[in-house]
């Protein structure tokens, strides 16, 4: 037992995404390395960089959904941690008590501030190591290069996450759903109002670790996944659609609506030779969409929906198209298409297994 307490304690995390990580990182160190925060010590400008910020990029690139790594916690806490730092710097004259005090006033602080942030203690402990940089720069510090610094990262990390398909700053309970409109996304119409997903965190004392939006869509994802258990062993090839109409990806934009008239679909899949699969069209697409007559399928069409196999169980379909990002999932052998699940496809699934119990 006292071993296996030493064993990680996160789960494992997909390659693609550690590396997504650790180039969201690089990137954005590199350019306030580069083009603002120089690597030497400048203390007549105080544009240099310091190591908290490797920190700081730690959390926000690699754990972006974290209370810890939001803009607020980031940029307060890093300025508030780096003004007692300076503070107790000028104040206090014995090392070993000076960095002592700065980090503990430091934690305190922003934790009162609702601004905590780890990299702050270290921000306070840079300011109380180094007395003749702080003697020069004064307060300054806590402006450059603490706060400036802290919030070029945060900017990187925002445009960085959004181009990767992330979502920084956290997602709140309230944020606008895919429709754009106030409704909670289905994934975290928990039955829990905020205040009482709070109440809950602070109970087990995880608001440091996990926010109200966060804890609503786990409750949400494990309510899907216990209702698919129920169902049993379900899986994509059982309640997939087989004969499908798709399209090839030269066929004209007008076509491919005169079949959405006609067969009353609400997707239909694109596929090239041999049934290969290249993507689908969503009924929305050609709503919103501005056509020109020489548009095609490949034109409109979206090319990375999620896609599943015939033995993807149940459990994994529902949390797919719980958020009404899609309302079809491509059912692949290989690369080529063998069928299609769509909402329809799962309500009549859920509504046979009602009726037999």
């Amino acid at each position: 037992m006292a071993l296996r307490a030493l064993s990680p304690s996160v789960a494992s995390t997909p390659l693609p995404e550690a590396v997504r990580a650790g180039i969201g990182a690089l990137v954005g160190l590199v350019i306030v390395g580069l083009f603002v925060l120089s690597p030497a010590v400048d203390s007549q400008l105080g544009l240099y960089m310091i190591a908290p910020f490797g920190a700081s990029a730690v959390l926000l690139f690699a754990v972006p959904n974290s209370p810890l790594a939001q803009p607020w916690a980031a940029i307060v806490g890093n300025t508030v941690a780096a003004l007692i730092g300076v503070a107790v710097c000028l104040h206090v004259a014995d090392p070993a008590l000076r960095i002592a005090l700065a980090v503990g006033f430091a934690v305190t602080a922003t934790i009162l501030c609702r601004a905590l942030h780890p990299p702050a203690g270290a921000v306070a402990m840079t300011a109380a190591m180094t007395p003749d940089a702080i003697a020069e720069l004064g307060y300054r510090f806590a402006l450059t290069p603490v706060a400036t610094g802290t919030v070029l990262l945060v900017l990187i990390a925002t445009i960085y996450a959004r181009l990767t398909g992330r979502h920084y700053p956290m997602r709140q309970v309230d944020d606008l759903n895919v429709n754009q409109t106030a409704d909670p996304s289905p994934s975290t119409r928990a039955g829990l109002s905020e205040a009482e997903l709070n109440s809950l965190l602070e109970r087990y004392r995880q608001n440091f670790n996990l926010g109200a939006g966060d804890l609503a869509r786990l409750v949400g994802a494990a309510e899907l996944q216990a209702a698919a258990q129920r169902i049993g062993p379900v899986t994509a090839g059982t309640i997939m659609s087989r004969d499908l109409v798709t399209v090839s990806a030269g066929t004209g934009a007008q076509e491919v609506a005169d079949l959405f008239r006609r067969h009353r679909f609400t997707s239909i899949p694109v596929t090239g030779p041999g049934r290969r699969y290249l993507g689908m069209i969503f009924q929305i697409h050609l709503i919103g969409a501005d056509m020109l007559p020489e548009d095609t399928a490949r034109s409109i069409m979206e090319a990375n929906v999620p896609a599943a196999s015939t033995d993807t169980p149940l459990g994994a379909l529902l949390a797919l198209m719980a958020d009404g990002a899609v309302d079809a999932v491509p059912v692949l052998t290989g690369l080529a298409l063998v069928g299609v699940v769509t909402r329809t496809d799962l309500i009549s699934a859920f509504a046979r297994h009602s009726m037999l119990k």
